[in-house]
């Protein structure tokens, strides 16, 4: 009966030999961390209805608030136990094209893609009198906070279609809505997956708002062009025409540990898309994992996923300032 135990516990060492997994690291649950956005936008909800998908299957997912993409880009680089981020893929290729500075040429080189998520809308908030996007010119205009991908596609929106408001205010889509009520503000841009939480509980028909489109020429050749249905908002009658850019999952190129936990994760997410579609946010409807994102391969470890891990590696501390953020000041 010994040796029948002890052939039997051997076939299991050499199973978890060949595999590279510890039996202490099978049964021990894994702790990964997600950085998201606001509290009432889609990014962190994504991330809630991820975290209660893996929670049973052995995943501790910490999901964090932020300012937005710009900011993700480098936690995700830089942030001690940020294996995870969304961010716009217009960030993406702006880091990958500045070729000048040295840390965002490091970044590009580090950040990869698990997988392409769904088209964000660019939501133009303003008063009904303001008939489309060029007619924010000489306006006062809400851009999102320092550090948002709705901060940088509004740069890049006034740079390419060359309007010009009277003052770009960077301040946060909830911090703005009650200015552009009151007639403080000509109008705030949010980027987001429709519906966004804050315009459906914070905006009446009686607030005499509307989303305004965008139809500049020079836009729609940058940016894909996009529409947001009518009565997606309850204030919302008709169709409205924008552009979008697409919400991108990403990791940092690990090459131990991190990499197993960060393939398996995609693993649990690709294989419970039909779960996430009936169980979460609107838009998982609207997510397709295989779309050809331009300019972005997906993660290694996500194509490789076979069960491997070794030793996870260390990050060092991040630095104080984010030379993405720093760039886009600069360039912008």
């Amino acid at each position: 009966m010994n040796k029948t135990i002890i052939k039997f516990s051997f076939s299991l060492l050499i199973v978890f030999l060949f595999t590279g997994i510890s039996l202490a690291e099978r049964s021990r649950p894994v702790t990964m961390g997600m950085v998201t956005g606001g509290p009432k936008g889609t990014y962190y909800q994504f991330g809630l209805d991820l975290a209660e998908l893996v929670d049973s299957k052995g995943i501790m997912l910490k999901v964090g608030n932020s300012n937005g993409s710009v900011e993700n880009v480098y936690a995700v680089y830089k942030r001690p136990n940020t294996q995870l981020g969304i961010v716009q893929s217009d960030v993406l290729a702006f880091v990958a094209k500045v070729q000048t500075d040295p840390t965002l040429k490091s970044i590009a080189k580090k950040i990869k893609m698990v997988y392409p998520l769904y088209n964000e809308e660019v939501h133009l908030l303003g008063t009904n009198t303001i008939a489309d996007f060029d007619q924010l010119e000489g306006k006062r205009v809400a851009i999102g906070q320092e550090g948002s991908g709705t901060y940088l596609t509004a740069k890049l929106l006034f740079e390419v279609s060359g309007i010009k408001p009277a003052e770009l205010i960077t301040i946060a889509a909830d911090e703005a809505l009650p200015q552009l009520k009151a007639g403080k503000i000509d109008g705030l841009f949010y980027v987001a997956g429709y519906p966004v939480k804050l315009f459906t509980e914070q905006v009446t028909a009686g607030d005499g708002l509307a989303l305004i489109p965008i139809l500049n020429k020079s836009i729609i050749e940058f940016y894909p062009k996009s529409e947001i249905p009518a009565n997606t908002y309850a204030w919302q009658t008709k169709p409205v025409e924008s552009v979008a850019v697409k919400a991108v999952l990403i990791s940092y190129d690990f090459k131990m540990g991190n990499c197993q936990n960060v393939g398996r994760f995609a693993d649990i997410l690709a294989s419970n898309m039909d779960w996430l579609k009936e169980n979460g946010h609107p838009k998982w409807k609207s997510v397709d994992l295989e779309y050809p994102l331009k300019g972005w391969d997906q993660y290694e470890c996500v194509k490789n996923y076979r069960g491997k891990s070794t030793t996870p590696t260390k990050q060092n501390p991040p630095k104080e300032l984010n030379p993405v953020l720093e760039a886009i000041k600069e360039i912008l």
